[in-house]
């Protein structure tokens, strides 16, 4: 009775007391069940099942040209009937009665903890892992041996790190109400949703149904963009206007050009790179499209056109590296049997060079990256002093969430310090004992760590507040790069350590504040993260390593057949990053001695373009729109292309209009009701049939002209003088 007591005590703040945040207090129950069971059979059997299949089919899809997404929300949703079918089928009675072991294998009806930490080992399969790039290039493109064991270990360890951060810093970004995390009330809405009684409206379908009817619809469509019908994932139309003009074709093509008038009817094509557009709220989207317009209709051309850096001697688009004669670069030339630079090679062979627009996409990443950082300064600055110095001070009144939550145990720290310290312990050991492979010294580990201590309180800051969470990728590469250059390897395993494992402590951190939010037992969401991280490392590196020995040719676009899905966007654009920032080295392309060196001006102009907004806003305070200039997601709208084309931008922005703009605000309910439900659906579907046709079909296709996938052959020629590209017209 003293734990019911204790939990109507707690219940009775729920009446007066609000909570700090307002969209925090009209989103989060602010009740809790203590004796509802969560580690429950089902939700273990449900969560690993998850993890494992999200986890594959991620990976899978990784390599393909177009690397489709799919989110836990999918499995988010699709375990909501399952779970109810095991909570009636699977019986109720004790195993190991009165024994410590005790435990049944259906305490009750499905709930909605169960339902939250099954979430969490899904949201481990979601995506992919960062450091698989690594692989790719090591095995794939640079073509040098990489066993097992220490591929597992990279793995492991770029992933597992994120928690050791996590755990210093949960105290200041997980328990104070200030920092709040705005993406995970998404979550928190849905899963409300989901575990509300409801009717069937007349006329109308369940949750549940509109899923299965969505899921079965996209399932059977996508036999159309996936096999019968490929030129459905980009229909450029205006390069059927004049098929033999190289500038319509620039133009008009949606993967290797301009793509203006091009769209792609074709799920895979929509959420490749920049994910549902269905999640995406039309504020963010807005501003996505206006700095797409800007990069791709403005910059691009002008840049193209007025021969910048000789850009006419190589594609309009292109993520390859070139030589000064428009030819390809041939990377394996220039490394010399120690895996190093080559430097008498390279001064034969003559500097790198990017196409302009790849050069710009830099640029544009030096921007986006001090925008972030004076944005947040500017707009937000003043509100995130106050609510960290609440935060740290201790002076912040608890909300009613972290009352809640104290009924629980918390993690000790112990527990992470020594999966930190062991971590770090492993990465060292791996690095020194495969140092001919990895590259990377200890000091180099030591330094990865100590870039991703200083910056994850900072950036967690921004990111629980604002919702922005700049990148930490360039600075990683810029700092090794010139302080420890000419080695590929050591270069891109100092990004994932600094860089990704920030990333994976913010992402463990926000799950710790969902489950803050739905009142989940601290040890036990700390459990599903443990054992969902571990796990789905094992099945993403087991299904890479699958994948790179079971196609031929795998990423090798020189000798897969036209056409081929296996193209690897995604890990071409990483190694060549390997090959700037790590074989070659910054100095010789942005620094003094290379050609690129005023790309620099980027990072300034990034710091005045937020200035100029908040400038505008002050000198017009009534004029609210100039405030939705959010410079960094503007300036950032481009940071996936290449490997994202323009056909995946003009196509996800026209679903993202449709969805935020026109159904939101003239289809309220409706939206509410289904739109999150309608991206789960259509990411099932679209996965479920891809894997259908690959273990059907396999690499095989049918030749016509429907299969002749964008129909712009023309739009990746040089338009320079005397520039010869096989396929392509020479220019006199």
């Amino acid at each position: 009775m003293g734990e019911v007591f204790q939990v109507e005590k707690v219940d009775s703040l729920e009446v007066n007391e609000e909570c700090p945040i307002k969209q925090v207090d009209v989103t989060v129950p602010k009740t809790d069940d203590p004796a509802m069971p969560v580690l429950t059979f089902r939700m273990w059997v449900l969560g690993i099942t998850s993890c494992v299949i999200l986890s594959f089919v991620n990976q899978f899809f990784w390599y393909r040209r177009q690397p489709l997404s799919v989110s836990s929300i999918s499995a988010q949703i699709a375990v909501v009937p399952i779970g109810h079918f095991m909570a009636r089928v699977l019986p109720k009675r004790p195993f190991f009665e009165g024994t410590r072991f005790e435990f049944t294998m259906n305490p009750g009806p499905f709930n909605i903890k169960e339902h939250v930490l099954i979430t969490i080992f899904a949201n481990s399969g979601a995506g992919s892992v960062y450091a698989a790039h690594v692989l790719s290039a090591v095995k794939l493109y640079y073509k040098r041996a990489l066993t097992f064991l220490p591929a597992l270990i990279v793995m492991l360890t770029t992933q597992v790190l994120g928690f050791g951060w996590a755990g210093l810093f949960r105290k200041y970004l997980v328990e104070p109400a200030q920092m709040w995390w705005p993406s995970n009330l998404v979550q928190v809405a849905l899963f409300r949703a989901l575990h509300e009684k409801e009717k069937r409206p007349k006329g109308g379908t369940t949750r549940t149904q509109f899923f299965l009817l969505v899921l079965i619809c996209s399932f059977a469509y996508y036999v159309l963009p996936g096999y019968l019908f490929l030129m459905l994932t980009s229909v450029s139309w205006v390069c059927w206007v004049s098929p033999k003009s190289v500038f319509v074709q620039q133009l008009g093509s949606g993967l290797e050009g301009l793509g203006i008038g091009s769209f792609g009817i074709d799920w895979a094509t929509i959420s490749a790179y920049l994910g549902s557009p269905l999640a995406s709220p039309w504020f963010a989207t807005a501003n996505t499209a206006v700095g797409f317009v800007l990069v791709m209709y403005v910059m691009t051309p002008l840049a193209y056109w007025y021969n910048t850096y000789g850009a006419k001697t190589f594609p309009i688009y292109s993520n390859n590296l070139f030589t000064s004669n428009g030819s390809e670069y041939d990377i394996l030339s220039i490394i010399n049997s120690k895996f190093h630079l080559d430097r008498t090679t390279y001064a034969q062979m003559g500097p790198v060079h990017l196409s302009t627009f790849f050069a710009m996409t830099y640029g544009v990443g030096f921007a986006t990256l001090t925008a972030t950082l004076m944005h947040v300064l500017l707009f937000s600055g003043s509100d995130i002093w106050k609510q960290t110095r609440s935060a740290f001070s201790g002076s912040g009144k608890e909300d009613i969430h972290t009352k809640l939550m104290k009924v629980y145990k918390s993690v000790p720290m112990w527990w992470f310090l020594v999966i930190l310290v062991a971590n770090i312990a492993l990465i060292i050991f791996a690095c020194e004992y495969y140092n001919e492979t990895l590259q990377l010294p200890w000091w180099g580990v030591l330094l990865a760590c100590a870039i991703a201590i200083f910056f994850t309180l900072p950036i967690g800051v921004i990111a629980a507040t604002t919702n922005q969470m700049p990148g930490l990728n360039i600075i990683t590469e810029y700092i090794i790069g010139y302080m420890y250059p000419e080695r590929p390897v050591a270069n891109m395993c100092f990004k994932v350590y600094g860089y990704i494992s920030m990333t994976q402590a913010l992402t463990f951190l926000a799950d710790f504040k969902l489950g803050h939010y739905m009142k989940i037992p601290p040890r036990s969401m700390f459990m599903a993260q443990v054992v969902g991280t571990i796990l789905s490392v094992i099945v993403y590196t087991g299904t890479a390593w699958w994948l790179m020995e079971t196609i031929p040719h795998l990423c090798d676009t020189s000798l897969l057949p036209e056409g081929s899905p296996w193209t690897c966007p995604m890990d071409r654009v990483f190694f060549d990053a390997s090959v700037i920032w790590g074989l070659v080295g910054p100095r010789r392309i942005f620094g003094d001695l290379g050609e690129y060196g005023n790309v620099n001006w980027f990072f300034l102009g990034g710091a005045i373009a937020p200035l100029l907004v908040w400038l505008a806003h002050k000198a017009f305070p009534n004029q609210n729109w100039i405030r939705m200039i959010h410079m960094p997601v503007l300036l950032g709208a481009t940071s996936m292309m290449p490997p994202a084309s323009a056909v995946n931008y003009t196509s996800w922005i026209i679903v993202g209009f449709l969805s935020g703009f026109v159904f939101y605000r003239y289809r309220p309910e409706w939206w509410k009701r289904y739109n999150y439900v309608l991206s789960g659906g259509l990411d099932a579907g679209t996965a479920f049939m891809t894997l259908l046709l690959f273990v059907s079909m396999g690499s095989t296709g049918i030749n016509w002209w429907g299969n002749n996938v964008d129909g712009c052959p023309l739009a990746s020629c040089p338009t320079a003088q005397g520039v010869m590209t096989k396929g392509c017209p020479v220019v006199s």
